[in-house]
């Protein structure tokens, strides 16, 4: 039994059938900042929501939405929970072992100032594992990390969300912008030049926004070197990297600049007030000088050893980003390397891509009227998640752990975040009802309703997508063409509209329901995730609007910026 979206299907209007599609997403904001439920109760109900509302007002056959469901369901398990499981069991590691306890306080050799422990860790080093691996893998280990050097999880976890918005358009190797090639016909080389000339001026900014919100703006101000040491390294080899070599490296390169920038800086200059959290500053002489101690005790052997798991993981998600190592871990090489070969025929013997019962080509789009396909997506070798499983095991030979220890942290760490697994599940089962029923999408084309406000809206469409479906690649394949037709007929340049998606986009990353649940599972705040939304939607809303301005100007005045 087949089904055709149809984005007038309640009374025959495209807005009231928009006000309904609405319902989920209100409902969601309404269970988790008001009501005050804990995730798993938030996302289930959504779920449960959304299906109602598909199945009677949309007309989804029952099996339909059941399907696409499932079909979420199955991607929240593998590859975003397979990450998070892999990421807090890496970091679990090293707590178990004690070796986190020499992480810190090698961080603290740097510097002893929060403010710059967060632009060095959750601006950074998060940039960095979003360029590699993106999904939750930043945030969950950026945040686990700064949990363990003394932050509050709530503020770790919301730093490093808020952090996480510089990188997330070119995450995973550029993703995000070359899946808009295909849909548009549009070059993913001019898509990134445009983001390119969009994010930096965010990217700038953050960091001096991450220390604000840790601290106010007069304290923000004593730090400003290091801000800005920080901010514009990393904004101008963004700009740089995407302008003149693509999408696939602006992140990496840009938080390598930024991370050693930045140490190299604190080895010659010092804030003259060393800055700590309220409940610190009691402990903070005598801290200060135990931290010297064990600091002087520890060779640069043991803090190269202690540290060795991120180096690891660093290389294992490098090496799964590169597409043709991709490509051979997924099945899919067909080039004559006898080792990428072998690899290809594991790769291939455990990649599974089984069609969705009820769902596959069962689903008509109700713009270009063809089927949509609706497949199982199992890539057990290809998942980011698999190159972190196999960094604790050879974390695991590093810190000569014994076999029986290593696996019941594992299952440790499967316990510790069982619930957060389950609201990521069902996160995403919503978004796939969501999707399949036509909601996101007549959102969209109010949205595209706008007429000469168009430009200033166009982000706000990336935006809604990311906070639906939790990834900006997503968002960028779902609502690409509707940016590209409806640029045109508004008379805005297409690859300006594609390129405002995907900024706006990640702005909604801070408030997507699978990005509060992965990072309140990485801090050991699951059940607390309300309190985590309301600290991030404010900060969201404003950064969006940032990027509407500079969309808008960027259209009606400062066309020339447009390659």
């Amino acid at each position: 039994m087949s089904f055709t979206q149809n984005y007038t299907a309640v009374n025959n209007s495209l807005a009231l059938t928009a006000i309904v599609a609405l319902i989920p997403i209100l409902y969601f904001f309404w269970a988790l900042a008001i009501k005050k439920m804990k995730g798993y109760v938030a996302g289930l109900t959504t779920l449960l929501v959304a299906f109602v509302l598909a199945i009677f007002a949309f007309k989804v056959p029952v099996s339909t939405a059941l399907m696409s469901a499932s079909q979420g369901a199955v991607y929240g398990l593998l590859p975003i929970g397979w990450i998070i499981i892999a990421s807090v069991f890496l970091y679990n590691l090293t707590v178990k072992t004690g070796q986190f306890n020499i992480i810190r306080h090698s961080v603290l050799s740097i510097t002893e100032d929060r403010r710059i422990q967060a632009l060095l860790v959750a601006f950074s080093f998060g940039a960095f594992l979003e360029g590699a691996a993106g999904f939750g893998a930043p945030v969950a280990i950026s945040a686990a990390l700064l949990v363990g050097l003394g932050f509050n999880p709530l503020y770790a976890a919301g730093l490093c969300l808020i952090a996480n918005t510089a990188p997330v358009a070119f995450g995973a190797i550029g993703v995000p912008i070359t899946a808009m090639e295909g849909p548009t016909g549009i070059a993913a080389t001019e898509i990134s030049k445009m983001v390119g000339r969009q994010l930096p001026f965010l990217s700038v900014f953050i960091p001096f926004f991450l220390i604000v919100i840790m601290c106010g703006f007069k304290k923000t101000l004593e730090v400003m070197p290091a801000i800005l040491i920080s901010g514009v390294s990393f904004a101008v080899t963004q700009y740089l990297t995407s302008n003149f070599l693509g999408p696939e490296l602006p992140d990496i390169l840009s938080a390598l600049v930024s991370l050693f920038a930045l140490a190299i800086f604190m080895k010659y200059w010092k804030p003259k007030n060393i800055y700590r959290f309220s409940e610190e500053q009691e402990m903070a002489s005598a801290s200060a000088a135990n931290a010297a101690l064990q600091n002087s005790s520890y060779t640069g052997g043991q803090i190269f050893k202690a540290w060795s798991p991120f180096i690891v993981l660093t290389g294992f998600i490098s090496l799964w980003g590169t597409p043709i190592i991709k490509a051979a871990l997924t099945g899919h090489y067909e080039g004559t390397n006898i080792i990428l070969k072998g690899i290809n025929t594991i790769g291939h013997a455990l990649t599974f891509v089984p069609e969705v019962p009820f769902l596959h080509n069962k689903v008509i789009d109700g713009a270009t009227g063809e089927a949509i396909a609706a497949v199982y997506k199992l890539e057990l070798l290809g998942a980011a998640g698999t190159a972190i499983l196999l960094s604790a095991i050879v974390t695991k030979f590093i810190f000569n752990m014994n076999w029986g220890e290593w696996g019941k942290t594992f299952f440790e760490t499967i316990n510790e975040i069982k619930y957060p697994l389950i609201t990521i599940c069902a996160v995403v089962a919503y978004a796939y009802v969501a999707n399949v029923a036509g909601m996101t999408t007549t959102l969209g084309m109010v949205l595209a309703k706008t007429g000469a406000l168009f430009p200033f809206f166009s982000p706000v469409l990336g935006w809604l997508g990311v906070f639906i479906t939790g990834s900006d690649t997503s968002a960028n394949v779902l609502f690409a063409k509707l940016q590209q037709v409806t640029a045109t007929s508004v008379g805005m340049e297409p690859v300006l509209a594609l390129a405002a998606n995907s900024s706006g986009g990640v702005t909604g990353k801070m408030i997507s329901p699978q990005s509060i649940a992965v990072a309140c599972a990485a801090v050991g705040l699951a059940g607390r995730e309300s309190e985590l939304l309301r600290f991030t939607l404010k900060y969201s809303i404003f950064l969006l609007l940032i990027l509407c301005v500079i969309t808008m100007l960027q259209a009606t005045v400062f066309t020339w910026m447009i390659p």
